[in-house]
């Protein structure tokens, strides 16, 4: 389990229940006991697959845990169906359900970053009563709406998510495609000191950096170039299903007004939430929101750390997680069916 070295990671890749193929990462640990050890499932964001959690996989290992790491759907080696519905919260969680299901695990701590916190969040509302605990990085809990807002009028309100806006033209593909290597040095790059990255987030402003001398550096913060090599294989003319989760506002609107889904997690549910401070796409007003909607959610915010928690403060996640563990689930429940 070397984070330089993707291959010596156990991979595998099976066709789910639902249909729909996946590749994950399934790392047991060597006292694993399919009847006492807990599994933790990490759940990436964008633009990111399995291999955002590998500084995490190899230390939570170590300590017992048996970790399972998916490419979402539309990521790295699962599948990657056209039709932005295929890629609404429910469907994914449901595969998520799948995958537990394949691995005969009933339930499980399920972590998110960036979307994967989105996916991880509804998955407690879906499906409550398959998780142990609920871990969030970077992104507060977002209840379900109670009415239909389209992206453009939540940009009014929240106008650091205009780069969403962006990523819902099906023409920033092929432009995303053309110029990937740029992409994620842009995406991946530490901002401190980095004039007008911290900008990007705003409406037009990644269209924009694109079109300035901005993110050519062979380098960048939080990438070595043999991982930045990585990412881009795993990203070659496949950016139509990662952008596609940014075009299911409505279908996710309409399943979850039409079904039937919590409004928030349940109240005893284990809830930890960790939001760097320095992070240019998060809204850290919504974390009294949070507090409210999940009074047991303790929430970390961390000083001098951006988005990409898993490799900025990659210590203190590999450390703050397990201990957040240990303290609300001394006596986890057994995880196979």
């Amino acid at each position: 389990m070397d984070p330089a070295n993707p291959a010596s990671f156990n991979h595998r890749t099976a066709l789910l229940p639902t249909g729909r193929k996946y590749h994950f990462v399934d790392q047991l640990p060597t006292n694993y006991d399919p009847t006492t050890t807990t599994t933790l499932v990490c759940i990436h964001g964008f633009p990111d697959f399995w291999y955002g959690w590998r500084y995490q996989i190899k230390p939570w290992v170590e300590l017992g845990y048996r970790v399972v790491a998916p490419d979402k759907l539309g990521y790295g080696g699962s599948d990657k169906p056209e039709d932005a519905i295929q890629y609404t919260s429910r469907r994914i969680c449901d595969d998520i359900a799948a995958l537990l299901d394949l691995l005969q695990i009933t339930k499980a701590v399920i972590i998110g970053h960036d979307w994967g916190c989105f996916m991880a969040s509804r998955f407690a509302l879906w499906h409550p009563d398959r998780l142990l605990a609920l871990v969030l990085l970077s992104v507060p809990f977002i209840p379900p709406a109670k009415e239909y807002a389209p992206l453009e009028r939540l940009v009014e309100r929240y106008p650091n998510w205009g780069y969403q806006l962006y990523f819902q033209e099906k023409s920033t593909n092929a432009e995303l495609e053309n110029q990937l290597s740029r992409f994620f040095r842009l995406i991946f790059r530490n901002r401190r000191g980095t004039p007008g990255l911290s900008k990007w987030t705003l409406p037009g402003g990644l269209k924009a950096l694109f079109e300035t001398a901005e993110g050519t550096e062979r380098h960048t913060g939080h990438l070595t170039q043999e991982e930045h090599d990585y990412y881009l294989s795993q990203f070659a003319n496949s950016m139509n299903g990662p952008l596609n989760y940014y075009r299911t506002t409505r279908y996710r609107f309409e399943e979850e007004r039409d079904g039937t889904i919590l409004q928030a997690p349940r109240s005893d549910l284990p809830v930890l939430l960790m939001i760097g401070k320095d992070d240019p796409t998060s809204n850290q007003a919504a974390l009294g929101a949070t507090k409210k909607l999940i009074p047991q959610a303790q929430i970390e915010l961390i000083e001098g750390v951006g988005h990409w928690l898993m490799v900025e403060c990659k210590d203190r996640i590999n450390e703050s997680i397990p201990r957040f563990l240990r303290a609300h689930l001394p006596d986890a429940v057994p995880t196979k069916l």
